[in-house]
């Protein structure tokens, strides 16, 4: 029994799935208790689990198709997917904080007091419970698989905590002093919220799409383990980019020119099995010149 839990929680697929089912049963819930006591805040943060869900359907459709393997069209395999994955959810998180900017300043105008709040107030409370739990699941297999599309939900999900543990203390703070007006004000904070993080996670997907380097810190460590290996003269044009949760290393690395073939093929896989020891999952491609030709 413990193996299928793990096996179901622990795998990408597994993961993406539990966000799903969770997502729907919150926008439901939420929505509802929206729509039925009245309060902006809370049909927000139905719009905020409604973008939520949809980006853990995305996530789910990316993570399912990202692992094939290379085929004749795609034959740097599919890694991609992922990075669109999240630049979409990223747009969609953008445009659900707009909507709310724009039905909280409706609901300011319109001076609407919620009622049944206290309905809202669980309502809220099983939220927060919820996506904690699902979020640190995803958090944990997304570090695991290096999945940028889980990464990206579970961030989705853990915005979602904080923007419900403030729809929730502003439910109270309307409950007991009565002023309505903190409902929408509330909602338009979330709205930033959200908005803060559509901007974030679309600058880091885009930047993936048109095949940014590796970080400077990685890029420092791929140096250090040339600059360690005695064999190696030198090396040139480290090219190093990102395709969904794998990394893509190519290299050139000088050996001396006297080395025979399988010595030098022999060293070249002591070093790409040294990266993909550190950088797993990782596709590394080396390209030896003799030293006395650079010369």
């Amino acid at each position: 029994m413990n193996q299928l839990i793990e096996k179901f929680f622990g795998s990408k697929t597994g993961a993406a799935k539990v966000s799903v089912i969770s997502n729907f049963i919150l926008v439901l819930l939420k929505l509802g208790i929206g729509v039925f006591t009245g309060a902006v805040s809370i049909v927000s943060e139905a719009a905020h689990s409604a973008v939520d869900l949809l980006a853990a359907c995305i996530a789910y459709l990316a993570v399912a198709n990202s692992d094939k393997k290379p085929d004749k069209k795609h034959t740097y395999g599919h890694g991609k997917i992922e990075n669109l994955s999240g630049a979409v959810e990223a747009l969609l998180i953008i445009f659900a904080a707009i909507w709310i900017i724009y039905e909280a300043v409706q609901k300011f105008s319109a001076h609407e007091v919620p009622q049944f709040l206290e309905y809202g107030i669980v309502v809220m409370l099983i939220s927060i419970v919820i996506n904690y739990f699902v979020s640190k699941n995803l958090l944990k297999v997304a570090k695991a698989t290096q999945s940028h599309a889980l990464e990206a939900d579970a961030l989705h999900l853990q915005a979602d905590i904080w923007t419900s543990v403030g729809v929730l203390l502003g439910l109270v703070a309307i409950k007991i002093t009565g002023l309505y007006w903190l409902d929408p004000i509330i909602a338009m904070l979330v709205a930033i919220i959200i908005f803060k993080a559509g901007y974030s996670m679309t600058k880091k997907n885009v930047y993936e799409l048109i095949d940014v380097a590796l970080p400077e810190e990685e890029r420092l460590i791929i140096q250090s383990l040339l600059d360690k290996n005695p064999l190696i003269r030198g090396y040139r044009h480290i090219h190093s980019r990102r395709s969904g949760s794998k990394r893509l290393i190519d290299l050139y690395i000088f050996l001396d020119g006297e080395l025979k073939l399988q010595q030098a093929h022999f060293i070249c896989d002591e070093v790409e099995y040294e990266l993909k020891q550190i950088f797993a999952p990782c596709e590394v491609t080396i390209h030896p010149e003799p030293y006395e030709k650079e010369k």
